[in-house]
Order: structure tokens, then C-alpha cells, then sequence
């Protein structure tokens, strides 16, 4: 049989393979998370023009990305999804790009950096498309460009003014819309000495030609730096301050801090996927997933060893990527570290690993260059750590894909339990059971969904108000949007230019608890005492809700950017609540009864009985009611005060009163209810 190999050609292919194994394989069960909503609610409602005027207090050169790519793309999550596919399919291109001009003789090095790169593994939040490919990764891309450019004029010298500018543009490109890459220049320096070691001799030569190639960059770099202390202090900057100067910079400090940034960018990041995979060894998602590493490992091994590139790599690779590495890990810190904000795994603060990815992947490069002498076993470490990052990938993948189902439920069920809203409501609640998704972001789809028709109404600074907001009581309270929880005091959420204005007099209090059915919370029902055991930022606003601003009448809410689910239990739940509470329908709540019954359905949580127990017991059918009473005890016995409210509420119903007096006080008897 005749050999395979594989040239130099098929590189781009397999990159192309590699970022859809790694981030496309789940693409259509992820949506839109965190900064995506309000974004796409701006691009929908408001035009992408829109995000000029929004930016220009928080990162005034980021505006017109964010205005070119989504007048381009419309703001439905898989067309954004399938986009950031293709700008990581770029970005790992543009890396390879920068590398091979930097070391074009250390090509296997060069082509494992960027595949490392590709998959770096500290970094989870590529499903957060809209967000980040137009905060981070097209300014990116850009600032890798230049590095590559800039090699490029050196290697060139016929054409080193054309290329030297190119490089300068795509610096400012790169630099002026987001501080993410503001302390990555110093890497450039580093690249160019290193092309120059190859020319120059002597140190001091070396430094003083490297400095003149560089002072365009640094001249830019400058400009940079002045802009945004200016924009930091003096100009309009409505986003991070710059807390580090705040707190003593003591040595300790600084070496903790970096050395926590070497630790996880070099080393710990690269077995991620190990650990957190067994914390739950048994899952099937982790089980796949470690499949998928092994997998992945087998297929990337037989694709190195019949990869055929030139044999001439230099001895000095090895050595010149940890150092610049190293040094990339450090620089990449600066900023988060200056904002006061943490280098935490597996959170939304792990995007500013996105600007020490390319330090972190030479470093593990030239470390392993560096200890393995055999060939073979090189290659099998490289491939491990690939494979390891293509797996840490499809389990980020997987979280993303259940906090997009999670969502629908969410945005589902607030549709069926409260079908129309009247204008200038708040919904409060302590936390939604989901990690990346704030009230800001469910206010977004919020306002999508109930004033589908939006139009800003005009006003001299262009703002405009929002008819409805979602507030995190737990995030809020104390603070200018949220005061406090006394009756009729003024609430606040902006949205960029936008923003809600309402009262603490109009609001519903809503709770969605991990496993179980959003659902209005209503003091006229005790619910106060029944969710008492809950988080007070939920119980203490309780009084407030006013279950009457969930109309009964009006346009019915559809969540248009998702399809309806299958109806399951919580579909005959928040019904049953909303035919219960807001219309005295017991029939209709009987009929749900019924058909939830036929399908087999049942709650996770026992006080989703609650209205079925009422409605039944309303009209007399005390059998069911006392059933499903004993049923929600049983699975749980701190349900039974609501289970005697339920049955307290029953008997002031004079109907039902006159009716069955002796059967209702004998529940409460059995039960236990105290008068």
C-alpha cells in the first residue's frame, strides 16, 4: 500500500478540519449569551447605525465594527455562530501567517504554535459570538496582521515601506478599538530582534537596529497610551476604571498576580479538560468528551508523523519562543490586572486569556521543544496537548449548548405564565439558575418579546425608554438602579442609549428555581412564607408583586428568535398558574390536569401542584386535591405550609365553603395547618 503523506498545502484544510471539530460540532443548539442580547436588540430595534453614538463613551473606534458586521449579518444567533467559525478559522491563519515569517525555517514549530493557538483551552468564550468576535477577534486579527507584516518588510527588503505600512494600519486597527491588546507591542520588538539575530552580531548592534525598526510602531503604541489615559481620566470612558492604582503595587502582589498568569496560560490550562472532566467521570457529555480527546490525539499523531516539511528548523527555536512566551503570558495580564479584574477558569473572566493565547501557546511550544529529544515522542506530546484543547473545546461547547436550552425554557415559559405585559413593568428576582446571562441580558429579549413594535421615541440626546427591564435583586439593591425595595421608589436600567425608567409600585416578582417552572410569586397567595427558606433578595421583594401586571388582554408574547419547544410539564404548569391565578379558570386548569396526567408529566418540584390542588379542590373534586396534596408531602415535607394555604384559601371561598365545610376542615386537620 502506498504511503500517505501529507505537504504543506494541506495545512490550511487542516485547520479548517480542526476549528469545526473543535467549535462547530455542537453550532446549531448554541444561541446568543451575556453582551449578545443587548447587542442584537440594538441591531434589531435600533439599526446598526446605532452603535456609533453607543460606543463613543465606552470604546468610540469599536463602533463601527460592531456597525459593519451587523449590517451585514442579521442578529439571529446561528448566522453569528457559523461567522465566528470563520474569524477563528482566520485568526488561526493569521497566527501562522505571523509565525512562519518570524521562524520560516522552524515550520513543524510554527504550525504546532498555531494550532495551539487555535485550541487554546483558557479560553471558553467563543459561543459568545456577537460579543467577542467584534470586541475582540477582528481587532485581533488585525493586531496579528501587523506582527506579520512587520516580519514580512524585514524579510522583504524591495518592499519593506509598503509592507512596513500595511503593518502600521493594521496596528491602529488592531490597538485603538479595544485596551484588550494595549501591552502586546513589546512582543513585536522581540520578534524583530529575533529576525535581526540572524544578521546582526552583537547585542548592543542588535538592540539599537532592532529600535530603529521598531520606533514607528512604538511611535503609535504611544499614541495609543495617551489616548486612553485621556479617554481614562479626562474624556468620556463609561466602562472599567483603572483600579490597580487604587491598591499599594507591592512586589508581592505583582508576583503573585503573574505568577498565577503562568501558571494557568502555561501550564494548568493545557489539562483543564482532565480535571473537570473527572469531577464527573460517569457523565456522558464528560465520557465523550474524553473519547473525543483520544480520538482527536490518534488522528493528529498520524497526520504529523506523514506531514513531509522541510527538515532545517534552527537550534535557537526552542529557547526564543519560552522567553517571548513567557514574556506574552506577562504582557497579556497587564490590562485585566490594571481594571482590578480576576484571571478566573471557566467564567466569563476568562476572555482576557485572549490576549496571552499566542504567548501561552509558544511558551508550551519551545517547553517541550526543549525537553523532548526524541522525534517521536515530540510529536506525541504536541498531538496530546492538541487533542487535550480540541476536547477542553467541544466540553465548553456543551455548557454553552445547555445554557441555550436552559434559555429557551426560560424565555418559553415566561410567554405561557404571562402571555401579555403591561407596559412599563419590571420583573424582579435574586438570580436566574444560568451562568452566562445577566438581568441586562434577559432584559434584551424581554422587551424583544412584549413590544415587539419598538420604536425609540426622540429626544435630543437620541435615548430613548424602555418599556420593560428584568433587575437581579441580589446585583441590584442599594445601588442607583434598584435603591431600594420600598414601595414607589423610582428603578432605573440603561441599555447603551436606551433605558428603563419605572417603580417599585409596578413590578412582578418571578422566580425560576434550578430544577423546576418559572413561576409569579404573589403575596395575596402566602408566598412569602412559602419561599421563605428561598435567598431574601427574592423573599423580601415578594410584597411588591403585583400579579395584575401580567395582562390578561393584549398582544400575545411569542419569543420570535426561538422556535417553541415540546410541550413538557412546565408548558401545563405555567398555564395552569396563569388560568389559576390571573382568571379563575378551574376548569381550564382541570383540563391541564387531565392532559399533563395522559402524557405521563410531572414536577421536579412539589410545589407545582399547587394549582392543580387548588383548582381541584375548588370545584369539589376533593379526592384529586387531597392526592396530589399527600403526593407534593411526600416528596417533600417542607411544602406543607403552602400545601395549608392552598386549603386556608379554599375554605374562604364561599362556595366552596357552604359545600364541603366538614371535608376541607378535615384536611387542614390532617395536614396539620395551624388556624
Amino acid at each position: 500500500m502506498k504511503a500517505i503523506h501529507f505537504s504543506e498545502r494541506s495545512i490550511p484544510l487542516l485547520f479548517l478540519i480542526v476549528t469545526i471539530v473543535s467549535y462547530g460540532l455542537l453550532l446549531p443548539l448554541t444561541g446568543f449569551y451575556w453582551d449578545d442580547w443587548p447587542f442584537a436588540w440594538i441591531a434589531r430595534f435600533l439599526g446598526p447605525q446605532e452603535f456609533l453614538p453607543a460606543f463613543a463613551g465606552v470604546r468610540p473606534f469599536l463602533g463601527p465594527i460592531f456597525l459593519v458586521t451587523t449590517s451585514l449579518i442579521p442578529p439571529i444567533p446561528i448566522y453569528w455562530q457559523i461567522f465566528a467559525l470563520i474569524i477563528r478559522f482566520l485568526s488561526a491563519l493569521s497566527a501562522w501567517f505571523v509565525l512562519k515569517q518570524v521562524w520560516p525555517n522552524d515550520r513543524h514549530q510554527t504550525l504546532i504554535a498555531s494550532l495551539l493557538f487555535l485550541v487554546f483551552p483558557g479560553y471558553s468564550q467563543h459561543w459568545v459570538a456577537l460579543t467577542h468576535i467584534n470586541q475582540e477577534w477582528i481587532p485581533f486579527i488585525f493586531y496579528l496582521l501587523s506582527f506579520g507584516f512587520t516580519a514580512r518588510a524585514l524579510r522583504n527588503p524591495d518592499r519593506f515601506n509598503s509592507n512596513t505600512i500595511y503593518a502600521l494600519l493594521l496596528l491602529i486597527a488592531g490597538v485603538f478599538p479595544t485596551e484588550y491588546f494595549v501591552s502586546m507591542e513589546p512582543l513585536r520588538f522581540l520578534f524583530i530582534w529575533v529576525i535581526l539575530s540572524e544578521q546582526i552580531d552583537g547585542a548592543w548592534n542588535r538592540f539599537v537596529q532592532t529600535l530603529k525598526r521598531w520606533w514607528p510602531y512604538l511611535f503609535v503604541w504611544l499614541a495609543n497610551a495617551i489616548w486612553l489615559a485621556y479617554f481614562y481620566t479626562i474624556g468620556g470612558y463609561e466602562s472599567y476604571e483603572v483600579e490597580v492604582v487604587k491598591e499599594p503595587l507591592t512586589l508581592l502582589r505583582i508576583i503573585s498576580t503573574f505568577g498565577e498568569a503562568v501558571g494557568k496560560a502555561g501550564f494548568y490550562v493545557w489539562i483543564q479538560v482532565l480535571v473537570l472532566a473527572s469531577k464527573a467521570i460517569s457523565s456522558p457529555t464528560n465520557l465523550l468528551t474524553l473519547a473525543f480527546v483520544i480520538l482527536a490525539f490518534i488522528l493528529i499523531l498520524f497526520y504529523f508523523m506523514n506531514l513531509d516539511l522541510s527538515k532545517n528548523e534552527t537550534k535557537g527555536f526552542a529557547v526564543s519562543a519560552i522567553v517571548i512566551g513567557l514574556i506574552g503570558i506577562l504582557l497579556g495580564r497587564v490590562p485585566s490586572f490594571a481594571a482590578g479584574l480576576p484571571l478566573t477558569l471557566q467564567s466569563s473572566y476568562d476572555r482576557f486569556m485572549i490576549s496571552m493565547m499566542l504567548g501561552g501557546s509558544l511558551f508550551v511550544t519551545g517547553l517541550i521543544e526543549l525537553l523532548f529529544r526524541n522525534t517521536r515522542l515530540k510529536l506525541c506530546a504536541f498531538a496530546l496537548l492538541i487533542a487535550l484543547g480540541i476536547g477542553q473545546q467541544f466540553f465548553n461547547a456543551n455548557i454553552f449548548r445547555r445554557d441555550w436550552a436552559k434559555q429557551q425554557e426560560i424565555y418559553w415559559q415566561l410567554a405561557w405564565r404571562i402571555p401579555a405585559l403591561r407596559p412599563n413593568t419590571a420583573l424582579l428576582t435574586d438570580q436566574m439558575p444560568i451562568d452566562y446571562e445577566t438581568d441586562l441580558s434577559f432584559t434584551a429579549p424581554l422587551n424583544w418579546m412584549y413590544a415587539p413594535d419598538y420604536k425609540r421615541s426622540s429626544s435630543v440626546d437620541g435615548g430613548g425608554n424602555l418599556p420593560y427591564a428584568l433587575f437581579y435583586t441580589e446585583k441590584r439593591l442599594g445601588g442607583v438602579s434598584l435603591p431600594s425595595l420600598a414601595p414607589n421608589t423610582a428603578i432605573t436600567l440603561p441599555v447603551r442609549r436606551v433605558s428603563f425608567h419605572g417603580s417599585t409600585s409596578q413590578v412582578l416578582v418571578i422566580y425560576m428555581p434550578k430544577n423546576g417552572c418559572l413561576r409569579i410569586l404573589d403575596p395575596a397567595y402566602g408566598d412569602q412564607e412559602t419561599y421563605e427558606k428561598q435567598s431574601r433578595y427574592l423573599v423580601e421583594a415578594i410584597p411588591l408583586s403585583n400579579p395584575g401586571n401580567a395582562l390578561v388582554v393584549g398582544p400575545i408574547a411569542r419569543p420570535t428568535f426561538i422556535p417553541e419547544p415540546t410541550h413538557s410539564w412546565c408548558y401545563y404548569y405555567t398555564k395552569a398558574e396563569a388560568f389559576a391565578h390571573d382568571f379563575r379558570d378551574w376548569g381550564g386548569v382541570i383540563t391541564l390536569d387531565r392532559e399533563a396526567q395522559a402524557k405521563g408529566f410531572a414536577p421536579e418540584d412539589p410545589l407545582e401542584w399547587l394549582p392543580f390542588i387548588e383548582a381541584n379542590a375548588m370545584i369539589s373534586n376533593f379526592d384529586r386535591a387531597e392526592e396530589l396534596s399527600m403526593k407534593a408531602i411526600a416528596a417533600d415535607p417542607r411544602v406543607r405550609k403552602a400545601i395549608c394555604n392552598v386549603w386556608k384559601r379554599v375554605q374562604t371561598q364561599s362556595h366552596a365553603k357552604n359545600q364541603s365545610d366538614l371535608h376541607i376542615n378535615q384536611m387542614l386537620s390532617e395536614f396539620q395547618c395551624v388556624p
